[in-house]
């Protein structure tokens, strides 16, 4: 269980306690996101943080995001790794993604359009996240792009759920103020605050057009001309529909007669969509929210099931520096490979002195020998002159034996231990 850190001094003296703050990433309307760095691991990290009012205090939001975050732990879900909590801020500690989706496609995209196979690849985790989410009872509510974030393994991570809730009863007194226009459900613009899981699959369709064709798909300046946006593409909802969503929806007024609109063919809308994946839109992207699928329903879906889900096709420039920011601050890595580099170095020289002492011990012994060889063949030659008789083939014969023993016992003894490995003799690979 997560557990929120209580500091009674400035947020600055924690964060350099625990994590090195980096470059902002972004500012919000209650938040200020930073790039952050663990100092006892290293790991790049995000840090989230949240101004405290004197008299307001901690921002609902942020104790509505910190308690459900706390729960959803999930492979497609941004993980909530700490919370510090200061007198004047709130900062949550979040793992770290590189970019947002809309700067992915921004930057990635063929203005803006994804790859088809990154595409599947993307909706389906986005897809596997939310349903997680749904599962555990969390509402989004305010899913886009620019709070869907992509790390440098092509992994998509749900993020900012400042606005999301857990749904239960009582059911009807959510607010309607929720989720930025373009990705708003129908149902939504007209007034329910009875809605269920069907807003958040509406927003996933909305965003998954949006990564075929590269821009947002319903582009209202307000609820009303949102409304009409949606109308001119899916159609004006028959009064059957109209009667069934305020039989869901009581509290929703509709006072004028809405303007009448055709559908549209979904593959004139997005061409480059393959046959499934139209039909998967259809499904998704339905004005009554009963007859959305339901994140399990789009996921079991032909268009994912038909084949293998490639994982997404991720720039090789995007790689690059990345991996770099992920890995030890230069610094570090610096000094980390100098030290590797002096070790290695010192290990080197060790040998080669090793090898070194082994050969002048050897050539010493060698020496040793010879001279001894040397004063025997003297004292011979000197005996059998004494003697007067010197015979010299068995002179020969008795000098190549006493060289043959002295040479045995010059033998040098020394063990050569190179590292990790085992004992090898003089005559063995020093270079191992």
């Amino acid at each position: 269980m997560l557990e929120v850190t209580m500091w009674a001094g400035e947020r600055k003296q924690y964060i350099n306690m625990n994590y090195v703050q980096l470059e902002k990433l972004g500012e919000g309307t209650y938040a200020t996101v930073y790039k952050g760095r663990s100092r006892t691991t290293s790991e790049i990290v995000a840090l989230k943080e949240i101004h405290l009012d004197a008299e307001e205090g901690t921002p609902s939001t942020a104790i509505r995001e910190i308690s459900l975050m706390k729960e959803l732990k999930h492979v497609n879900i941004m993980r909530l790794h700490d919370v510090v909590h200061t007198e004047s801020k709130l900062v949550l500690i979040f793992e770290y993604c590189e970019q947002d989706l809309k700067k992915y496609m921004d930057t990635h995209g063929d203005r803006g359009a994804l790859d088809l196979n990154t595409v599947k690849s993307f909706t389906y985790q986005l897809l596997q996240g939310i349903a997680f989410c749904h599962d555990h009872r969390v509402l989004h509510r305010d899913l886009k792009p620019q709070n869907l974030l992509i790390n440098r393994r092509g992994e998509l991570k749900i993020g900012d759920f400042g606005l999301a809730r857990a749904f239960g009863v009582p059911v009807n007194t959510f607010s309607n103020e929720v989720v930025t226009l373009w990705y708003r459900a129908p149902d939504v613009l007209l007034g329910s605050r009875t809605y269920s899981t069907s807003i958040d699959i509406w927003s996933v369709g909305c965003i998954f057009a949006e990564m075929i064709t590269g821009y947002p798909l319903f582009r209202g300046r307000d609820n009303a001309d949102q409304l009409v946006q949606i109308m001119k593409i899916v159609g004006t909802p028959s009064d059957a529909t109209i009667a069934q969503i305020k039989l869901n929806s009581p509290e929703i007024q509709i006072k004028a007669p809405l303007a009448k609109h055709s559908k549209q063919p979904f593959h004139s809308i997005v061409p480059r969509a393959p046959r499934d994946a139209i039909n998967l839109l259809e499904h998704l992207l339905q004005f009554e929210p009963t007859r959305r699928h339901d994140a399990h329903q789009a996921m079991t879906h032909p268009y994912f099931t038909a084949g293998p889900i490639a994982p997404p096709t991720l720039p090789e420039t995007a790689s690059v520096p990345t991996s770099s920011s992920l890995a030890l601050p230069p610094r570090v890595a610096a000094r980390a490979n100098q030290a590797s580099a002096a070790v290695q170095a010192q290990q080197a020289q060790a040998q080669a002195q090793a090898q070194v002492q082994m050969q002048a011990q050897a050539q010493a012994q060698n020496q040793l020998a010879q001279q001894q060889q040397q004063q025997y063949n003297m004292m011979m030659a000197e005996q059998a002159a004494m003697q007067n008789y010197y015979d010299p083939q068995a002179a020969a014969q008795m000098a190549h034996a006493q060289a043959a023993q002295q040479m045995q016992m010059a033998q040098p003894q020394g063990y050569y231990m190179p590292p990790g490995g085992q004992g090898q003799g003089h005559h063995g690979h020093h270079g191992h």
